[in-house]
Parts: structure tokens; sequence; C-alpha cells
């Protein structure tokens, strides 16, 4: 099989992670920070690690800022429904994932706020800048913009807005779920007051990993409240972070292998992989631009304005049904609509969805030869 459908999750993931998580079973299976036996100040010792490499690997203001969630989605959620108060207004993109748009309009019928979708101009940050910027308003508190589209890879230029938020006095939060492991960050020179990650995706960790980066965790209220192994006689919820927002246990295994993770890409340089990443993204849409029946959505991805995500469709095919002929030939990918109606309201893909290429550290020249081959077969096919 050639895997080609990892926006959703990486894989395969690094041996190093594996050989990370089966140690969570063999070695550090106690549970973190809730005893003080060897075992557990060990386990424990394994998950800091892990927030510390977080920290220094985005640049945050201090290690506890890092909060370990299960999923970006969860950090999303976190960030948006415990900073946003009532009247308070949100300024989103075109391009937002649901993990952003849903919770922001579930607030607004709520009749808790009001949100307004700013475009993104592909491949002009300027404009991009000013749209953001005409839908503020006297009441905007929240920024929340995806770092780049999970439908078509188009990049938002955050350091920008994060200057343009700070100006404003608007906190700023960026859902980094198809970038945090692709794209080098640093919360400090882009001005992130929030920054939510998946850490099954590009940082090559287990699934039900995820963090909320923030150093603004003291005006957050939790969306729940439980044992944190810390302050255990005391009937509130602690006020300091991290333990502020993890109640319950970490997913330890997952952590442990999400640390092995970060390594992995340390080792290996975000930037070489990005741009060997972006080489591959631009033979698969140089391929299939030369296809007839190929219809592409946006301008040949360059690496300053894309990452290696590419959508596209087989013309009088829909998308799940051309991504299930796909598979027949050995490829795997994603069609649909990608859980980002306001993408394909933009792309004018609402009928069909669009078919979606995404690539990793492990995709290869062959993988790409294969699909463009693929993708003749289900054309010729089609044709008879």
């Amino acid at each position: 099989m050639v895997y080609l459908d990892n926006a959703a999750t990486t894989f395969p993931k690094p041996p190093s992670v594996a050989r990370a998580v089966q140690s969570a079973f063999t070695t550090y299976g106690a549970n973190p920070g809730r005893s003080g036996h060897k075992m557990s100040v060990n386990t424990a010792e394994k998950v800091y690690d892990c927030r510390e490499a977080l920290a220094d690997f985005f640049n945050a203001y201090d290690v506890t800022n890092v909060v370990f969630t299960q999923n970006c989605t969860q950090a999303l959620n976190t960030a948006i429904k415990g900073i946003l108060r009532r009247g308070d207004h949100v300024v989103i993109s075109t391009f937002e994932h649901n993990s952003v748009l849903r919770p922001v309009h579930q607030l607004a019928v709520e009749g808790l706020i009001t949100y307004s979708v700013a475009d993104v101009a592909e491949g002009d940050d300027d404009q991009t800048v000013e749209n953001f910027a005409s839908k503020i308003t006297s009441r905007t508190r929240l920024i929340a913009c995806t770092h780049a589209s999970n439908v078509c890879g188009v990049r938002l230029p955050i350091e920008k807005i994060g200057a343009l938020a700070k100006r404003y006095g608007i906190l700023f939060l960026v859902d980094a779920a198809q970038t945090a492991g692709v794209l080098p960050i640093d919360i400090q020179r882009c001005q992130i007051d929030f920054l939510c990650m998946a850490g099954h995706k590009c940082l090559y960790g287990p699934s039900g990993t995820g963090a909320l980066i923030t150093d603004r965790g003291d005006e957050l209220n939790p969306l729940m409240a439980g044992g944190t192994g810390s302050n255990s006689l005391d009937y509130n919820q602690p006020d300091f972070m991290p333990d502020r927002f993890e109640s319950g246990t970490v997913n330890t295994a997952g952590i442990i292998g999400l640390g092995a993770g970060i390594r992995f890409l340390q080792k290996e340089s975000v930037e070489k992989i990005h741009k060997r990443e972006m080489q591959l993204t631009r033979m698969l849409y140089d391929g299939l631009s030369q296809m007839e029946d190929v219809i592409l959505y946006t301008k040949r991805p360059d690496n300053e304005h894309y990452v290696p995500v590419l959508c596209f469709n087989l013309r009088g095919l829909d998308s799940s049904t051309a991504v299930e002929l796909l598979d027949q030939q050995g490829i795997a990918l994603r069609g649909g609509y990608h859980c980002a109606p306001l993408a394909h309201q933009k792309l004018g893909t609402v009928e069909i969805g669009t078919i979606r290429a995404s690539l990793s550290a492990f995709t290869t020249a062959g993988d790409i030869g294969a699909l463009l081959g693929a993708v003749k077969k289900v054309l010729q096919k089609r044709e008879r």
C-alpha cells in the first residue's frame, strides 16, 4: 500500500516511536505524579522530558506552559471555550477546520459571542492580513486561525497575523494541526497566545496525543475538573499550570512516544524534511496538471505559501468514489469534505468534496509515481 493520508495521521511512525511506546509497558508503567515509589517518579520524569521537549521545540515561555491533551481538538476547545466571555467577537478564516469553526459557532448560536470569517488570499500574505484587519471590531477578543489548510495545503502568514493581533491588543490562537512538525513555529516571534497541535500527525507521535501551549493559563476556565495528583485536599481545581488543565491520568505511553517523535524531527531537521516533501508535492502537482481530466484547486505549491497537502478531483467522479477506485489500486488517500466546510465553500467543492494527498517524511518519489500511475488507470477505466 502507498500511504498518502498523513494529514489525518502519519504512517508509518519512526521505529524509535514504537520502541518508546513499548518502554511504557515494560519500564515506565506506573501512574506519573500519583505515587512516590521509584517507578512512578521515573515515569513522571519521562512525561516531563516530553513536556520540556515541546517547550523547547516551539520556544514556549516556560515548560509549565505545555498542557497535554488527547488531540488538537481538545486543545482548541480548551482555549476557545476557556478564554471567551459573553459579548466577545472572534475572527476566524475561510480555511478553518471544524475543530475551530464548531466551538466558535456553538458559542455564537448560544448567544454568547459573535464571529466573522476573513478570506485567505492564496499566495498574497499582505492581502490576507488586510482581510483579517477588516473584520476586527471594538469587541474582538480573539483571532483564531489555522496555520495551513488541511484541505488544500495553503498556509496563512501567522507571524504577520500575530503582529496584527498584538497591535490591536487581541489574543491570538493558532491551530497547528497540519504544521506542528512540518514548519518551524516560534511562539514568541509569532506572538502566539495559544498554540494547539496534534501529536499523531507530523510530530510522529501515537494517536491520543496533543498539546496546548499557552502562557495565558490563568485566564482560561478549565473544561474539566478532577484529580491532578496535586493539592488533593483542596475542593477547588488547582490554579497553576499545567495541573489546572490536566485532570485525570495522562496518556503516558502516548506522551513517551510523542517525545521520541520530537527527537526524530530534531535529528532529521524540520527544514530538510519540509523541503523534500514540497519537492515531491510539486512532482505530484506537475504530473496531475498534465492529465486532461484532473482538476486542481491551487496554484503550483511553493515552499513559502504551502505545506505538503494537495487536493484534486477527477472529472466526472465525486471524490469519495474516486478514492475508492484508487484504493483498489493500492493508494491510500482521503476523499470527501475533510471536516472543513468553509474551505469547500471557498474552493467550490461543496457538491463533490476533494481527493486529498498528504505527504510525510517517509513519502518517496516512487510513491508519487505510483499515485500518478493509479490516477491514469482510473481515468482510462472511466472512459471505457
